[in-house]
């Protein structure tokens, strides 16, 4: 077996892993690729073996960060949507170059049936997923923006294991569903703290 899937064992089993394999599309992806569109019908279903996926919601002209998907976990979102044979509702984009096998939906579906240990790893991942919407409402609802801004640096910052993020004012006020003045004001006005540093579009937490 590839060392690349040895990780999957202790949480599927050989066996189960090696099903996977079997079935599966091995696919290396660039970062800033779409995978996943919004209205597009699911036909596979992603686990991540490397790198990182951001899960984001389409709301007007904005993406809505909603979650990270790394290493070991796939999306709750595009299983439920794939599963019920229901069109994506989200966006799922490479943040950093990324491995991941695609599980035929169909193939998955038997799987599932026959590997009882599949359904609490897809269990797990609604647990946490959950958890973390419900983190992002209260951010919303009650949250000053430079605290959620300062929040969401240090999350991008952990997910992509960097003491810095490389982003634009422009993509931090789309995910965090504002305006690109307000984002700049907001990180000024942080710098001025001593909170973050920028330079030539890299934002570094202090």
């Amino acid at each position: 077996m590839d060392e690349l899937f040895n990780h999957l064992v202790p949480l599927l089993g050989k066996e189960l892993t090696e099903q996977l394999i079997e079935k599966s599309k091995l696919l290396t992806i660039e970062p800033e690729v779409e995978i996943l569109r919004n209205g597009q019908y699911i036909k596979v279903i992603p686990i991540i073996l490397s790198g990182l996926v951001k899960v984001v919601l389409p709301v007007d002209d904005k993406e809505l960060l909603l979650y990270y998907i790394k290493p070991n976990e796939s999306c709750v979102l595009t299983l439920s949507a794939g599963l019920s044979e229901l069109p994506s509702s989200i966006i799922a984009k490479t943040e950093l170059p990324t491995q991941l096998i695609a599980v035929p939906v169909e193939q998955l579906k038997m799987l599932i049936q026959d590997y009882p240990v599949l359904n609490r790893l897809f269990y797990e991942q609604y647990n946490t997923r959950y958890n973390e919407l419900v983190d992002t409402i209260k951010h919303l609802v009650f949250d000053t923006l430079d605290t959620r801004l300062l929040d969401y640096l240090r999350e991008k910052a952990k997910a992509t294991g960097s003491g810095s993020v490389k982003i634009s004012h422009r993509q931090v006020a789309e995910e965090l569903g504002t305006s690109r003045e307000v984002i700049s004001r907001v990180i000024k006005k942080l710098e001025k703290s001593g909170v973050v540093e920028q330079h030539s579009g890299i934002i570094s937490l202090r």
